[in-house]
């Protein structure tokens, strides 16, 4: 039996990447997933694709009126919700000495402050055996040229699912955190180009970059009851980056 059947799942930033290959692997392990992200034409075309399991809903995880919507919406069609996979994120480049405050916003507003959120305000539709996946990097354990602002948002994100293991003891309902490397999503492959692209799979011992299709299957492991005894834990699937 696939291992989600049954569960409802919510995943943000789930139109492209690694939300939408989660998203895609969810659905074929049995789940009823909603994704949620800001732009519509990006989730009528994910939802086109991902069939009848999924629906869509429209909105940015930094504005906790979207967040509402999108939870009214799930206990409206769903009532009750299993996982959460808090995945939206941002991130751009900027050295010590360029930084701004409104780089700084636009990066914790999505990456921590859309986490912390996204996560509160799922948590009265949850209960026993509910998992809460939070997107981590490897840039939040090593350091980054430029991505200095970027790499303090995922060490935050670590720390959060920490400090929830041990709020939620009690309730049965699980957090993690999946820790990608350097990801082939759309948007990486249109961001660095192929001689970027080959910079970036040099970095790591594996010498490749992930496909999505592999985060979303860790993500589908954190989801499921294979991962029953984890709990503030990290995932890294980063090609072994940041382990040695």
């Amino acid at each position: 039996m696939p291992r989600l059947t049954g569960k409802t799942a919510v995943i943000t930033g789930g139109a492209t990447g690694i939300g939408h290959a989660a998203a895609k692997r969810f659905i074929e392990e049995g789940a009823f997933v909603f994704i949620f992200g800001r732009r519509q034409e990006a989730l009528d075309a994910a939802v086109a694709e991902l069939g009848p399991n999924a629906r869509a809903v429209q909105g940015s995880v930094s504005e906790l009126a979207d967040l509402d919507r999108l939870y009214a919406a799930v206990k409206a069609e769903r009532g009750t919700l299993d996982i959460v996979f808090a995945n939206a994120g941002a991130g751009s480049q900027l050295a010590l000495g360029k930084i701004t405050a409104e780089h700084i916003d636009e990066i914790f507003d999505t990456n921590v402050k859309g986490a912390i959120f996204t996560v509160q305000n799922a948590l009265p539709l949850m209960g026993e055996g509910g998992s809460i996946i939070l997107t981590g990097s490897s840039a939040g354990t090593t350091g980054i040229a430029a991505m200095s602002v970027y790499g303090a948002s995922k060490a935050a994100v670590r720390n959060l699912a920490r400090s929830w293991a041990e709020e939620l003891k009690g309730t049965g309902i699980r957090v993690n955190v999946l820790s990608p490397g350097p990801t082939a999503t759309e948007l990486a492959k249109a961001a660095l180009g192929e001689e970027g692209i080959k910079v970036f799979a040099a970095m790591n011992p594996l010498q490749r970059m992930a496909d999505p299709a592999e985060l979303g299957a860790a993500a589908a492991f954190l989801a499921s009851s294979d991962s029953s005894f984890m709990t503030g834990s990290e995932l890294a699937v980063d090609g072994g980056l940041a382990q040695i």
